[in-house]
């Protein structure tokens, strides 16, 4: 749902937190993967990745810009009057997220005992690199606090606004 005028922060702060958790998922599921030689394919488990794409409607302030970063044009709707409930989904919603499956081949390891390894002894562990996926980690936890703290200053905005 929109909320329009100025609490349209409520709605980028709470994308962008669903944003970071949906990586912290995927993350998470590799780690928990990265012993896995051998998946429902055959194969080992291949690292996931989320690629992230805005929709037009989000990239039309940007397109609307100069080099030094004024707006060319001005539209009614940038400053809206009166704020209110615009509809039951938010332009937001629309921030698409596509899990990628990272297909490079994994080490392969000597492990002529193991039940998954080739006729040479050899077994390809899974492509994931454990100091990456904690780099990764932290970084997307920090995203997710960072947006949390903005929807929190927003709300705060929000109850002082009404108090006056």
């Amino acid at each position: 749902m929109e909320i329009g005028g100025n609490f349209r922060a409520f709605d980028i702060s709470a994308a962008g937190m669903k944003l970071q958790k949906k990586k912290l998922d995927l993350i998470s599921e590799n780690i928990a993967n990265s012993n896995t030689t051998k998946t429902s394919t055959g194969l080992p488990y291949k690292r996931k990745t989320l690629q992230i794409e805005q929709p037009n409607s989000l990239g039309r302030a940007i397109e609307n810009m100069d080099a030094g970063g004024m707006m060319n044009i001005t539209e009614p709707g940038h400053f809206p009057l009166t704020p209110g409930i615009k509809g039951n989904k938010s332009k937001y919603d629309e921030i698409n997220m596509n899990v990628i499956t990272d297909n490079t081949p994994g080490d392969k390891v000597y492990m002529p005992d193991h039940p998954d390894s080739n006729s040479e002894g050899y077994l390809e562990m899974p492509n994931i690199n454990i100091v990456t996926e904690m780099v990764d980690m932290v970084a997307a936890t920090r995203s997710y606090e960072a947006n949390l703290t903005a929807f929190s200053a927003s709300k705060q905005l929000a109850k002082d606004s009404l108090e006056i």
